[in-house]
This record gives structure tokens, sequence and C-alpha cells, in this order.
């Protein structure tokens, strides 16, 4: 399925020149530097074709002829492109003169057999220049010692085409491409039904986190996969140009022009959406997902993106806040409109698929709200210049959550969280439990800790949770949780910044271990209400409302307890910072920060 769905996106992508996505027989490769050449083979220079981003030139991206390749393949010359070793026979701080010089006689023999079957003049002045070539002549050209990476390529002088993309060259490379590879067996390939030449390798994926030279998507190496003797990728036929044609599909949305917009990062899994055709949710899905854009940005999202853009995006935004009322303003028909999730990880020279999900745009839509929905709790007041609380939390926003830095999240947590999000399935509890973990660890909760809470409450245990304070719920976790950010309030209010509050010393047993901590919380507020003054000795009578709801302190609290626990604490804090319009409210909460 993920084969077939990849090969039916190369299908859509080689018609749309913005992807780069090469024809069979052509690879995408970076490229650094140009050889320029007079028409009758006269060498002119070596010119830097490197292209602005931000603060750094990059290699620009160009389909020239012939597949990647590999590393340790061997003297293997590519076709009008390579490196300086290759094409001028010379690479900074080289540490083997001698591979070079034949690395060099490789391509230019390539090149020279090949004249008189291509009959193009612009190829035979590439042929004119190989054969006068001076070696020691590229020490001359600093801007070789300048390239870290990249390729080169052949451009003619006066010329804006490079010398690869003349017709004739074209025309000649694809009836060479175009014949049976020698000694590839045939067979029915499993992808496209059809019969042909079957690849014995498939071409590397480009994936953040792999090797340099790529990773394997499908391989085979080991004798227990070669059943009934067939070898490599025999026993499960793909043909060359299905092979060619998934690699192609997954590496535009991964290393091509359009990365960002397919392309997500979680932890260690690299995740890459799509649909079946263009669409509005697939132009801004991606970063609405990592949080480049929300409700919070909507203005700058304005000023710095063209209308059609914007259009989309308030056209996204407007289908979560409104359901299936706003799906039309997205274009076609969300419901007959597929998508689909791809999530993968590097592994050595392998690739693991952590999820693949296909389903409707409609249904997407539909979970997203959802999930929007179970998780929405009151943002914390603004303060400060504390940037307000997303209304649409980002996934990577609630998945750092579960850990201290990125690196320690689990990689099999981020696949699981998107998956519950887009099916609308039970949020994983291994998740759930990992944000308590970090909450007791430094003792904060804060809006995207309390959307998890909330959100696994009402979607795994069928809480209902409110979004804002709820005076009149007598649960004892959620009125412990109250009690706790009342007494941390008046310790404030009393004594100013202690350096280590009772939340910093005492949270993590009040959530679990109630009756341990409370009786002496309960004391210690007894000493600081004694320092209140004026309005602030409300929150004398506030303690005692939330205390004569309580039965007693529990001696024990489980994970769900502490996560109402949790929410109570939220609900609470925040109160007390939001602005008053009742006259008799204590004026100096409203000024102070927490």
């Amino acid at each position: 399925m993920i084969l077939q769905s990849l090969d039916a996106l190369y299908r859509r992508l080689e018609h749309d020149a913005s992807y780069l996505v090469p024809p069979f027989g052509y690879s995408v490769q970076k490229i650094g530097f140009r050889v320029v050449l007079r028409p009758d083979g006269t060498f002119v220079d070596v010119q830097d074709a490197r292209v602005p981003s931000g603060k750094e030139l990059r290699p620009r991206l160009m389909i020239v002829p012939g597949e990647t390749k590999s590393s340790g393949s061997g003297l293997n010359p590519g076709f009008l492109w390579d490196n300086s070793a290759y094409m001028l026979g010379w690479e900074p701080e080289d540490e083997d003169p001698e591979r070079t010089g034949r690395a060099f006689e490789a391509f230019r023999q390539k090149h020279l057999t090949a004249e008189a079957a291509v009959s193009s003049p612009a190829f035979s002045a590439v042929c004119r220049f190989l054969h006068g070539w001076d070696p020691e002549r590229a020490r001359e050209h600093s801007v070789l010692s300048q390239l870290t990476s990249g390729f080169g390529v052949f451009q003619l002088l006066g010329q804006t085409a490079y010398v690869h993309e003349d017709p004739a060259i074209r025309s000649w490379w694809d009836r060479a491409v175009a014949k049976d590879p020698s000694g590839s067996a045939r067979g029915q390939c499993l992808v496209s039904g059809t019969d042909g030449p079957i690849a014995e390798t498939h071409p590397k994926i480009k994936l953040r986190g792999a090797q340099s030279s790529g990773a394997s998507l499908v391989s085979f190496n080991e004798s227990s996969y070669e059943s009934y003797g067939r070898k490599q990728s025999m026993n499960a036929p793909v043909s060359t140009i299905a092979a060619f044609r998934y690699t192609s599909a997954l590496n535009a949305l991964l290393d091509g022009p359009k990365r960002s917009k397919h392309g997500i990062t979680l932890g260690e899994t690299t995740v890459v959406f799509w649909t079946d055709r263009p669409s509005a949710a697939e132009d801004v899905f991606a970063r609405f997902a990592l949080g480049e854009i929300d409700d919070r940005d909507e203005a700058a999202a304005r000023e710095a993106q063209d209308e059609s853009l914007r259009q989309k995006l308030d056209a996204f935004l407007s289908a979560l806040r409104r359901g299936r009322e706003a799906y039309a303003g997205l274009g076609d028909d969300p419901d007959a409109t597929s998508f689909y999730l791809l999530g993968l990880s590097p592994n050595a020279a392998r690739v693991v698929v952590r999820f693949f999900h296909r389903s409707t745009l409609g249904d997407l839509l539909t979970n997203l709200r959802r999930h929007f929905e179970d998780i929405r709790i009151e943002p914390q007041p603004s303060r400060g210049k504390r940037r307000a609380d997303p209304e649409f939390p980002a996934l990577w926003l609630l998945l750092s959550q579960s850990a201290r830095e990125t690196k320690d999240i689990p990689p099999m947590l981020p696949g699981a969280l998107l998956r519950s999000v887009v099916l609308g399935e039970r949020y994983p509890d291994a998740f759930y439990a990992a944000v308590l973990r970090r909450i007791r660890a430094d003792q904060r909760i804060d809006y995207p800790r309390a959307c998890i809470c909330k959100g696994w409450l009402k979607r795994n245990r069928k809480e209902m949770v409110s979004m804002a304070l709820d005076t009149e719920r007598r649960d004892a976790p959620y009125r412990l949780g109250r009690l706790f950010a009342a007494l941390e309030k008046t310790q404030q209010d009393a004594l100013g910044d202690v350096g280590a509050s009772i939340r910093e010393r005492y949270y993590g047993a009040a959530s679990g271990t109630p009756s341990v901590v409370f009786p002496r919380l309960m004391r210690l507020h007894q000493h600081h209400t004694a320092k209140l003054d004026g309005g602030r000795k409300d929150r004398v009578k506030l303690v005692r409302e939330i205390f004569e709801a309580l039965d007693g302190f529990p001696s024990h609290l489980g994970l769900a307890d502490q996560g109402l626990f949790a929410v109570g604490y939220y609900h609470q804090m925040s109160d007390f910072y939001r602005p008053r319009t009742d006259s008799a409210a204590p004026a100096a909460d409203d000024k102070e920060e927490a």
C-alpha cells in the first residue's frame, strides 16, 4: 500500500515543475559549480552555481541524467555532471591523487566514447575540453576550494541552458535508458502489475538522520529473506521503473523544494503528508502542525504570505473552528479527497516505517477538530511580555512536554500521538504518564501540560472536565489541586519571592500522597495568612471553602487523579491572575506575576 500510494503520487508530481521530480533515468542533484566553455571546447572559467539561502549559499537543485551514485561504488562517472575529481581531475586536500587521476580518466573516456552516438555540437564541445584539459589548471580556481558540497555541470558561454539540457543529448539519453538493463531479471511488478525488468536493489531515499548517501526503504540482504533462492529483492519483485517512481516521489517530499510544505519532524520521526490532489489543507497542514501558523500569527502570516496562502489558512482554521459547515471553503470536497501520513525514522542504512495511514481529508479535519475540543482549556492570562497561549497547540509543543530534551522523547511516541490525533483514537497512556513525570520533576503546570491532562481525562477516561475554573466540582483530586494553588498563592502574597515555594518543594508529594503533605501545608497557611493585608485576606475564605468540601486527605492518588489534580491547580492559579470585573475583587492580584 505504501509503495502504490507513492507511485500514484509520482504520477501527480511529475507534471508539476515546482516539485522538481525527475523523469525515469534522471535524478535530482545538488549543483555547486559550473564549468563554462566556448562552443569549440575552449575552457573559460569555473563559476559558483550556488544560490542564496538566508545568509548562506547553498547548492542549487537540478535534474541531471543518471541515477544518484551510492558510496563505495568504485569508479562510476556521471554523465555531464559529477564532482571536481571526475570533471576536472582535482579536489581540494586530496588524500588519494592517484584515484582522482583514474576518476578523471574514466569520466573523460565515458564521454569521448559516446561522442559519435550523441551527435550534438554542445556535447562535442565538452569532449574537446576533456580531451585537452590539464587537471593542474584546476588549482587556479579558488571557487573549488570554497565548495564543501555539491556537484558540477557544463555550460556553454552565452547560453542560459546547461549542456545536459540540450534536446539532442536528452533524446539520446532517453533512448539509452529505454533499453532493458543488462542482466536484469524480468517479472510481474507487485506495485504496477506490469511485466518488466525487476530492480535488484532499490534507489536510496534522503531522510534526515540517515546516512548522507541515503537509506533504503526496501532492502533484502539476509539469507533468511531469500525464499526459494530468490536473492536481493526478487522475492518481492518491484520493477525498476516503479522503484524509481516511489523513491523519487518520496525524495520530493523529504528533500525537494517543497519539503517544508510536506514534512514535519516529531522527535526522531519524520512525518510526510500529502493528498491525492492539490488541496488547501495540503498547503498549510505541515506548518500548522509545527505551530508556525496558528491563531496568534494570523496577522503576521497575512503580511508575509501571498493572498492565495492566506485564503487557504483562513479556510483551514475556519474548518477547525466551525466544523463541516466551513469545509466548503477548502475547495474540493474533503470527503472525496484522500490524504496520506507516513512516519519514517532512520536506522543505520535502512528506514523504519513508524506508521502509515490513509483516509479522507474530511475525516482528518473532523478528528483534528475533536482533538482540539478535547484538549481545549482556558489559556493563561497574558502578563508582561509572555506570549499568549495558542488556540491550537502544535503537535511538537504537546510532544515536547513528555521529555526534558527532544532527544529524550521515546521514538515510538510521536507516531502513537499523531495516530491518536489523526484517527480520533485514545491518547497514548505512555504519553500522559511521561507528562505527569515531567510535571513532578520540574513542578511546572502550564497551558500545554494542562491541555494534555484534560484531553487524556476526557478521551481516555470519559471525564467531564471544564475549560475554566469549576467552583462547584467536588472531586477530591480537583479540589486538592485548587487548594494547593490557593496555599501557594497565599504564601507568595505573604512572603513574596522565597526562592523555593511550596510548589517547588511539595508538588510531587501533594499530588501523589496528599495525606502526608497537606496537614503540614495547612499549618504553614496559618502563619502566611497572619501576614496578609487588605483584600488579600479573602484568600482565607477561599481556602476554607475549598477545604470544607473535602472529606479528609486521601492517602494516595492514582495517575488519573494526579491529572485531575494538575487541572484543578491550573484552573485555580489561572483564575488568580484573570482580570477582575468585580470591584470587590482584590486589585493586587491583577498586577502581580506568579
